[in-house]
């Protein structure tokens, strides 16, 4: 596109500028309209688990129920509540979205196609993705409402607490690829996925991944049955459907991350090969690329939506918890671990499956005997909960008895 600009007359520095422009807007507005789909998804899914039809009114396979949603948000009003501060309260909305939006500008879909194939790609994730956090306390803060407030305070002590967990595991693959380009970790994959390489990273990953996009069992985010709704409950109109958008495409976004970082992302049979050129646009379109990513990442949010269905939501101090006493130190120990197991073994003289193999299964070794080492720590750990329980209650039985004595 760069050059069919470049032939129009615009200057060669212009032109690269509008292409990278026009290329982010595109992708963009896709990702943007990909919660149309997923929201629906969610519906039909969480009805066949529920034994229900799910919408089915509306269109066919009820396809059209969340554009009916979508304008009937256009249309309802926003108000804004007298002692808010309405700058902040404005703002939030615009940042929630932006903070999401902008990670798409990283995320490779082929070899050579990538809106932006950054050096630190991964460490601007982690850095764009913490807006989300900011806009979601200026919502709280903005709305001039105690419930908002306390929703949005909840929120902060979740999301910061899953970052620890998150970006330890997001450092083993950064450290098994030696790069921080998102295709560099792709290309890193092209033997074997690190899923099967490091299955403990990929774990913690996830769960810290689900904490952070505020699904179930980590549904703080709103938590009706507590604070009402949580930080958006001021919101109405197309403020509010801004606020859902940014949580929903985060929730997309998410799974797509872990498809780069341990499914190999848009890595398959064929996919450096099946190009569709444009030649309008002078545009080689990797479509098997697209697919393989696609299918992995909506394999991943299934998984969120299987677990989002079934597991009730955990007490705010359980949740934190289980985050400082057992993701983190996990964490930390694995990072480890697996450093350790990486460099003992020598470097591979090719990037082929029998060079990588070996090293591999040291390392896929090394986590097994770690998870082991887990497991029977937390038995040891449940053995003295339960003999205190068991003291206690033979305490009280006997204190009750010689009472009555």
């Amino acid at each position: 596109m760069t050059e069919l600009l470049t032939d129009a007359g615009l200057s060669k520095d212009f032109a690269t500028f509008l292409t990278h422009l026009i290329t982010a807007g595109a992708v963009a507005t896709v990702f943007l309209l990909v919660p149309i789909f997923t929201i629906w998804l969610e519906r039909k899914v969480s009805a066949r688990m529920q034994d229900r039809l799910g919408p089915n009114r509306v269109g066919p396979y009820g396809l059209l129920q969340t554009i009916a949603d979508v304008l009937k948000l256009m249309t309802k009003e926003a108000i804004t509540p007298a002692n808010a501060d309405k700058v902040v309260f404005f703002i939030a909305p615009i940042l929630m979205v932006m903070s999401v939006v902008l990670i798409v500008a990283v995320i490779p879909y082929g070899e050579n196609f990538a809106p932006t194939d950054l050096s630190i790609g991964v460490l601007y994730v982690i850095a764009i993705s913490s807006l989300g956090t900011i806009a979601i306390l200026m919502a709280g803060w903005g709305s001039n409402n105690k419930y908002a407030l306390l929703g949005a305070f909840r929120v902060m002590a979740q999301l910061v607490s899953y970052e620890v967990p998150m970006v330890l595991a997001l450092l083993v693959p950064v450290m098994l690829a030696g790069t921080m380009r998102m295709n560099g970790i792709i290309e890193a994959q092209d033997s074997i996925w690190f899923i099967f390489v490091v299955p403990v990273s990929a774990l913690i990953f996830f769960v810290s991944a689900t904490a952070e996009v505020g699904r179930q069992p980590f549904d703080l985010l709103e938590a009706e049955s507590e604070i009402v709704a949580g930080f958006n409950i001021e919101y109405g109109g197309m403020q509010f459907a801004m606020l859902y958008l940014g949580e929903w495409l985060h929730a997309v976004l998410i799974c797509v991350i872990t498809a780069i970082l341990f499914l190999g992302g848009w890595d398959g049979p064929g996919a450096k090969d099946a190009l569709l050129t444009l030649p309008i646009i002078d545009l080689e379109l990797p479509v098997l690329g697209i697919f393989y990513l696609a299918a992995k990442s909506f394999l991943i949010y299934f998984l969120h939506m299987w677990v989002r269905f079934t597991v009730p939501r955990l007490r705010i101090d359980h949740l934190m918890g289980f985050n400082w006493k057992f993701l983190v130190p996990v964490g930390v120990f694995n990072l480890l671990v697996v450093a350790f197991a990486w460099k003992i073994m020598p470097e591979p003289d090719s990037s082929s499956l029998g060079d990588e193999l070996p090293r591999a299964l040291v390392v896929l070794a090394s986590n097994v005997l770690f998870v082991m080492l887990i497991f029977f720590v937390i038995r040891d750990y449940a053995r003295r909960e339960r003999a205190k329980v068991e003291a206690l209650v033979d305490e009280t039985v006997y204190a009750a008895a010689s009472a009555g004595d």
